[in-house]
């Protein structure tokens, strides 16, 4: 990785130091210069930054705000919704033009791409900055205790969501908890088995340090529930069933804070009550990159739209069909794009967030949690509860593996194009091959896994080897 290099620290980290300052220079402006021009790089994340809440605050903001604009789980053209939405099998590439997604529809990637390596070394320099944040905060003398735990709460959380994404992304990959390049270096790619207990940890600290209640009203900032959710989506990944379950009961039985939206043209209103996480456009009366991104009005689409096989994936009578996808015909011929945002321009007033979780998700975590375990009825309950929302009857699975199988289905048609869920998915059931070897030419078994970045293996033979197939 281009941050841990040996000798000094990388170009990228003086980016993000560069960018940083600016972004308080403008959110402070009013404020006394809390950076002299003489502070030396070592300094840049001492205490010299982090001597009160307000920056330390404006670090943090500084970070979601670039999750919205162009880190891994936007709706922005190198969001995971758009590329793990071509990857997979839910939007098809119309675009005459070279837009990042092409690679991925086509499932052609390089380990010299762009946009690869554009995600690699954009989330590892917000881990960077969440270590920033961490190890600031720590040393900081000028912020109270239970500040110090909020903000430290927010930085765990991030750098646990970061990596995350980055193993589920290129498999085995460093776990980076310093600033310090001479510990950086040393890093080593960690396989799954080991990382995501180190990730499980963070989050229970991270828990425990997090408030119930959410900064400022808005659900704009992880709270303690986030990390809850989070904690639960983890320990499903991880095949820890009974742990994945346990934290799934302390999301679902906050019955105080949030509820099932039964009003589908609600669920992504920027109030919806099933959200748990979501991140606030960057202007008043601007929505999401999704809206913008997925709407069209006219045919052939101008960029992508949904596949065929996903909008024909819909039960009949599923109301989520007619209400949360678009329909564009020239006459002879229909395509179709994910319409749950819904406004596409600026509204005067935000209307709509892009959520990162909601309540259904963790309602699917814990169905497939207690079906795992054997508790059919259990998981069937929690499976309806979704179901009979979207209009539907309750499922007629019995088996565990009909189960399971009825759960896979009905995440693909309630999360499809949310930051890559349905890619996720089809590799840790094992469908990915199955599924997308039968509609995509392109497609090879070694395409589990992004290829690592040409850049980083010639600077850090910590990387090798390759992943396979690249």
């Amino acid at each position: 990785m281009k941050f841990i290099r040996n000798n000094f620290i990388n170009i990228v980290e003086i980016l993000w130091l560069i960018s940083f300052f600016i972004t308080l220079t403008i959110f402070f402006s009013s404020c006394e210069s809390f950076v002299e021009v003489d502070v030396p790089d070592s300094q840049f994340t001492g205490e010299s930054v982090f001597q009160d809440k307000a920056t330390a605050e404006a670090a943090l903001v500084n970070i979601y705000g670039r999750f919205r604009n162009n880190v891994l789980v936007t709706g922005d053209l190198n969001g995971l919704s758009i590329l793990l939405g071509s990857y997979g099998d839910e939007l098809a590439y119309y675009s005459n033009g070279s837009l990042p997604e092409e690679a991925f529809f086509k499932n052609n990637l390089l380990p010299s791409n762009t946009t690869v390596t554009g995600t690699w070394n954009d989330s590892y320099n917000l881990v960077f900055a969440a270590n920033a944040v961490l190890e600031g905060v720590g040393r900081s003398t000028g912020i109270s205790q239970n500040d110090k735990n909020q903000l430290k709460g927010e930085a765990l959380f991030v750098r646990s969501y970061i990596h995350f994404y980055l193993l589920n992304l290129f498999g085995e990959i460093p776990y980076i908890t310093s600033t310090a390049y001479q510990v950086n270096a040393k890093a080593k790619k960690l396989s799954p088995e080991i990382l995501y207990p180190l990730l499980i940890t963070d989050l229970k600290t991270a828990e425990t340090l997090l408030p119930k209640n959410y900064i400022g009203g808005e659900r704009v900032r992880p709270n303690r529930t986030v990390a809850e959710a989070f904690l639960a989506r983890i320990q499903l990944y991880a095949s820890n069933w009974e742990a994945a379950e346990t934290a799934s009961n302390l999301v679902i039985n906050n019955t105080a804070t949030y509820a099932l939206e039964y009003d589908l043209d609600k669920v992504f209103l920027k109030n919806g009550t099933s959200t748990l996480w979501q991140l606030k456009p960057q202007g008043d009366g601007q929505n999401t990159l999704e809206g913008q991104n997925f709407i069209f009005a006219s045919g052939p689409p101008p960029n992508r739209a949904l596949t065929v096989d996903l909008s024909n994936a819909f039960e009949t009578g599923d109301q989520r069909k007619n209400h949360w996808i678009g329909t564009v015909s020239d006459g002879t011929q229909n395509w179709y794009y994910p319409n749950k945002y819904k406004q596409n321009n600026n509204t005067g007033s935000s209307a709509e967030y892009s959520i990162l979780f909601r309540l259904e998700e963790v309602y699917l975590i814990r169905a497939e949690a207690r079906a795992q375990q054997g508790n059919s009825i259990g998981a069937k309950e929690d499976l309806n509860k979704i179901r009979n929302r979207a209009g539907l009857a309750n499922t007629t699975a019995n088996t565990k593996q009909e189960i399971l199988e009825a759960i896979l289905q009905e995440r693909r048609v309630e999360l499809f194009t949310e930051q890559g869920q349905r890619w996720f998915d089809l590799k840790r059931s094992g469908q990915s091959n199955p599924v997308l070897s039968a509609i995509k030419p392109g497609w090879n078994p070694t395409d589990l896994l992004w290829p690592l970045p040409e850049t980083e293996l010639l600077l850090n033979s910590n990387l090798l080897p390759q992943n396979p197939g690249y």
